[in-house]
């Protein structure tokens, strides 16, 4: 293995623990604070950071584009509200990890209609087995769905459309500044609905505010250059392989922090998805 190789592996593994941290970060910011202030803070912030990198170049060149960047930064939005409301309420960020990673197996079925890319023949076996596990992580003896897995799924479904939008339209917009034009996007809806929507506590504790500075600091600014760094010194197939680290972490983490546990059949069901995603992947890599 080449230098430049082992130095994007130890980018992008970085990329999935700080992802996984981030699921914490999450819960316990919008445990002290209401959750689409929280959403609006950490977006806008860490966009509005990331937009003091950007060259004036790449920002006349996003701005000539503002159509496409616009519509991804509300599909984008649209995304992260689902996701924020499902981490708020969901029992198990474990479980809600493992729905989220089947966006990469939504992405063939929109890249059909939107694209007009026909799925490949590995793709029709891992979809199965990936809804085989996703039912066993989701449905409990008496088949009784739960709010959070509903936020995360919608979620997990229009990241796939995000994903596709962003490659069919946004391909020629410098990544810099459409990820700082899409997170400022996020967070100044989420920001809105807030002051509309929400009331804030009479007093916020100190360690939310440290959550919430972790949150756009490591887990959004320092995650998104890690990533970007690894994926320009790697093939995209590799860095989605080590990416699907992000749910087994996150796992990890949540049952060290807040000690969650899955059963016997949870686990099988993750295992499920897991193996659906490792084929796809390694397959789709082998097709190209």
């Amino acid at each position: 293995m080449s230098s430049r190789q082992g130095h994007a592996d130890i980018f992008l593994v970085c990329t999935t623990m700080i992802a996984a941290f981030g699921w914490i970060c999450s819960r316990e910011a919008v445990s002290g604070m209401p959750t689409m202030a929280f959403l609006g803070l950490r977006f806008l912030l860490a966009g509005l950071l990331l937009l003091c990198f950007c060259k004036r170049s790449e920002l006349r060149q996003a701005l000539h584009h503002r159509r496409s960047v616009l519509i991804s930064g509300l599909l984008l939005a649209c995304c992260m509200l689902l996701w924020i409301y499902g981490v708020a309420t969901t029992r198990s960020l474990g479980e809600g990890a493992f729905i989220m990673s089947l966006s990469m197996l939504f992405v063939p079925i929109v890249a059909w209609v939107i694209l007009q890319a026909r799925p490949s023949a590995s793709f029709w076996v891992s979809l199965p087995v990936g809804m085989v596990g996703l039912g066993l992580l989701t449905l409990k003896k008496n088949i009784v769905f739960e709010p959070s897995q509903f936020f995360f799924l919608g979620s997990a479904i229009l990241q796939a459309i995000y994903f596709c939008y962003n490659t069919k339209y946004a391909s020629f917009v410098s990544v810099r500044p459409l990820a700082s034009f899409q997170l400022i996007c996020t967070g100044v809806i989420a920001s809105v609905l807030s002051l509309l929507l929400e009331t804030w506590p009479p007093q916020v504790a100190l360690s939310t505010w440290g959550w919430l500075a972790a949150s756009v600091l490591i887990a959004t600014s320092l995650r998104f250059w890690l990533q970007l760094k690894g994926q320009s010194m790697t093939s995209a197939a590799n860095a989605a392989l080590i990416m699907l680290l992000e749910p087994l972490l996150t796992v990890v983490a949540a049952a060290l922090w807040f000690t969650e546990m899955m059963s016997l059949q949870q686990m099988l069901g993750c295992a499920l998805i897991l193996l659906s995603l490792l084929y796809y992947r390694v397959r789709a890599g082998r097709t190209k």
